[in-house]
């Protein structure tokens, strides 16, 4: 990997990353005045028309890209994600994206734990040390006397539960799927999954409204077409720790437009969360 790519590959993750957190404000935004599911639903068709459309166009067409040695854990999978990304987008509703987002931080710090007993993948003393740090960084964001903590405070740390065993799957398909067989079914099996959740919700939406929606659609391809060339140019080790930067995005996003505020705790606990993750994106590149 050169240094250029490696460069083009840390701007296509910002550019990234800008993008998701637009879309997490879209979504906030459409699920405030309509049900979750419905959003979710609609933002997946387009994503499998997306999938379908790069499929198509890869060799072996739509026929390679669907053969998989493990279709079932595929499919489970691609439902699994529909089901944790309608957890985080309530989150949205119910906390908005500053605190939902600092909750959400730690993820990363998830799968370095769970890599050890789900794939077998050996986890250093120091990063279990950072792991703790990290869980010490979301105590603090939950801050059990008052801030954030409340009911609410459980759903975006079930959604980073999900999303780090939604990764950790991924890795197990990955050592004899391809990735684009696993963004085949990622998007096929979701739209299907979230059409079967989010049909029995439907409302009328307004014109404007169906404008947002095309444009979190059109985020959600974008998102994903930017992510795609980021790790054709440069390693996921390299580009990964400024995933982060979502938080620093949706947070802005979350205080300019919705009028969210940044508790102290919540910075200081996001702060920590995201170095240790940093830290632990480190060890894991050099133990590879």
């Amino acid at each position: 990997m050169t240094e250029q790519n490696q460069k083009l590959g840390i701007w296509m993750m910002v550019l990234t990353t800008f993008i998701f957190a637009m879309q997490d404000g879209l979504s906030r935004h459409l699920s405030d005045e309509y049900n979750v599911y419905m959003v979710v639903m609609i933002r997946y068709w387009f994503f499998a028309a997306f999938v379908i459309a790069v499929a198509g166009r890869q060799a072996g067409g739509l026929r390679a890209a669907a053969a998989s040695a493990m279709p079932g854990l595929q499919v489970f999978r691609g439902v699994f994600l529909v089901l944790e990304i309608c957890v985080m987008v309530s989150a949205f509703v119910l906390l908005g994206l500053v605190e939902s987002h600092a909750v959400f931080a730690c993820y990363p710090l998830l799968i370095a734990a769970l890599s050890g007993p789900i794939l077998g993948e050996k986890v250093g003393w120091r990063r279990w040390a950072a792991i703790g740090v990290g869980f010490v960084g979301v105590i603090i964001i939950l801050q059990p006397s008052g801030g954030v903590f409340s009911p609410y405070a459980v759903v975006p740390l079930l959604a980073a539960l999900m999303f780090a065993l939604y990764g950790l799957l991924t890795r197990y398909v990955g050592r004899r799927d391809s990735a684009a067989t696993s963004f085949f079914w990622t998007g096929v099996a979701g739209a299907v999954a979230a059409t079967a959740i989010g049909a029995w919700f439907w409302e009328a939406m307004t014109l404007p409204d169906w404008g947002w929606m095309i444009l979190l659609c059109m985020s959600g391809a974008a998102g994903h077409y930017t992510l795609i060339k980021c790790y054709e140019v440069a390693e996921a080790s390299a580009v990964q720790p400024f995933a982060y930067l979502q938080l620093v995005f949706a947070s802005a996003l979350g205080v300019a437009v919705f009028g969210e505020t940044i508790r102290l705790n919540v910075a200081i606990g996001a702060a920590i969360i995201v170095g240790a993750g940093i830290f632990t994106l480190w060890r894991e590149r050099k133990a590879a």
